[in-house]
């Protein structure tokens, strides 16, 4: 498909948020063909790779019929009328418990919509579906004490990354257009990186969400910019419950043209610590740089300036963080947490004050060398994570809870520095499997970074077809 011209061969689970519009406009198909689509298509894929929570085909043909009529007399109620869309489960939905993952948790009903899902809904979105998620958000792999295993459509003996999980395996697999993600390391963007999907983890508080926290984002995951793009005009409208949401703006979402020529950009390979990367995630990143540097860009080879010390405070502080949750649970729930996690955030116990405080003063540290950085550059191109995959059994690709966090390296300063940042497919393994590039802007330029990212779609290579479900 191209120039948004319709493929009739596609099936309608397959087509782009903007393709279906189209489709509605011209009334081609409705919004209750599509979602009898997205549904057959689950029922071919679910079983193998266990993608969604909550689950609600009754309750989405009913959103979708009324939208069907509506269209039927021309008067959507919003930019995202009839198009399937799924939510990560931490991302409350009314009437919905929220387990986050966990086993431990209790499953009262969510009294309200999150902001980003409350902008969703009233654009008219067809909501089928929470997507699973690792216990607590805290690994970046598909396993959960809740939910059990997640598993990569493109390979389902590798994993999908996390936390938002789920959401990358339902994109991959072809569940509709539209997957909203959470992010406060790396969330959105290792899963598509691992998935073949695009994602854009927001500027701080250009999404509005609830609670809001030091470093978290909502942000789409899509399979195309331009669908990441139409889901940014609605999820970044205002709500008054996100104290550290930015001012409302007007930015033209839809329009993703950019001229290269000049254009600054600053390129990160190897870190120095922490996995090392491997050569075939190098050889696409080295390649999207210097696609965009045939395009008149200027490249220059970067260092970052993230050290050891900082990820050390970062881990030492989300440590002491959970082992506060978990301090508050029976002995009985503790036990029902992924012995993974459980290791890990048990030391949090022995920490200081000042060793925490001293974890937490790391984010300004890393703001500090992001400020640094984008002082020179216009944006930064980097690998998303070091290993091209892992196996979806383990927590993360070391599987060592004392060291959980060297394959996020890339990917958690900008959530630390709030620099909005995106991952988008570049090309394959030798074995056919994805491998994204991340694409960094300066603070509050998403919409830049999204133009970078449609003049990327337009340079990369051949994309492989998506996975197809087992028979």
């Amino acid at each position: 498909m191209s120039d948004g011209v319709m493929n009739k061969a596609t099936a309608l689970h397959a087509l782009s948020a903007t393709e279906l519009l189209a489709g509605y406009y011209a009334k081609q198909f409705s919004p209750l063909d599509v979602i009898d689509d997205v549904i057959a298509q689950i029922a071919r894929w679910e079983p193998h790779i266990k993608a969604l929570y909550a689950f609600d085909p009754d309750g989405a043909r009913a959103v979708a019929k009324a939208s069907t009529e509506r269209w039927r007399n021309s008067d959507p109620i919003g930019p995202l009328d009839g198009v399937p869309v799924t939510i990560k489960e931490n991302l409350a939905t009314q009437g919905t418990p929220v387990p986050l993952g966990a086993a431990t948790t209790g499953l009262a009903p969510a009294p309200a919509d999150a902001p980003p899902s409350a902008r969703l809904r009233e654009a008219g979105a067809v909501i089928y579906s929470k997507t699973t998620m690792p216990d607590f958000g805290m690994l970046s792999s598909g396993l959960s004490s809740f939910h059990g295993i997640t598993r990569n459509p493109w390979d389902l003996t590798q994993n999908t990354g996390g936390s938002s999980s789920g959401a990358g395996a339902a994109g991959a697999a072809g569940y509709g257009p539209l997957h909203l993600g959470s992010d406060i390391g790396g969330s959105v963007r290792l899963p598509a990186n691992w998935c073949g999907l695009f994602a854009l983890k927001p500027s701080l508080g250009r999404v509005p969400i609830d609670p809001p926290y030091v470093g978290r984002c909502a942000g789409p995951m899509t399979r195309t910019v331009d669908d990441a793009a139409l889901m940014m005009s609605v999820l970044s409208q205002p709500d008054a419950r996100d104290g550290m949401s930015l001012p409302p703006h007007d930015f033209a979402w839809h329009d993703l043209a950019i001229d290269l020529r000049g254009k600054k950009l600053g390129l990160v390979t190897d870190l120095g610590f922490g996995l090392a990367l491997e050569d075939e995630v190098r050889d696409v990143v080295v390649k999207a740089a210097r696609a965009f540097e045939a395009q008149g860009a200027i490249v220059q080879e970067v260092q970052l300036g993230f050290t050891r010390a900082m990820m050390d405070g970062l881990d030492n502080f989300w440590r002491a963080r959970l082992w506060d949750d978990l301090a508050q649970l029976s002995d009985e729930q503790r036990s029902q947490v992924l012995p993974y996690i459980y290791r890990w955030a048990e030391r949090g116990a022995q920490l200081t004050g000042v060793e925490v405080m001293r974890g937490f003063n790391m984010t300004m540290a890393v703001r500090a060398i992001g400020a640094e950085l984008f002082a020179d550059i216009d944006y930064l191109i980097s690998p998303v994570a070091p290993v091209v995959s892992f196996p979806a059994e383990r927590a993360s690709p070391l599987d060592d809870p004392d060291k959980p966090f060297d394959h996020i390296l890339y990917t958690v300063p900008w959530n630390m520095a709030e620099n909005p940042a995106a991952s988008i497919n570049g090309g394959y393994s030798a074995k056919g499997f994805p491998i994204g590039v991340q694409i960094v802007g300066r603070r509050f330029d998403d919409l830049g970074v999204l133009k970078m990212a449609k003049a990327f779609e337009g340079l990369r290579g051949r994309q492989l077809p998506w996975p197809e479900p087992p028979r």
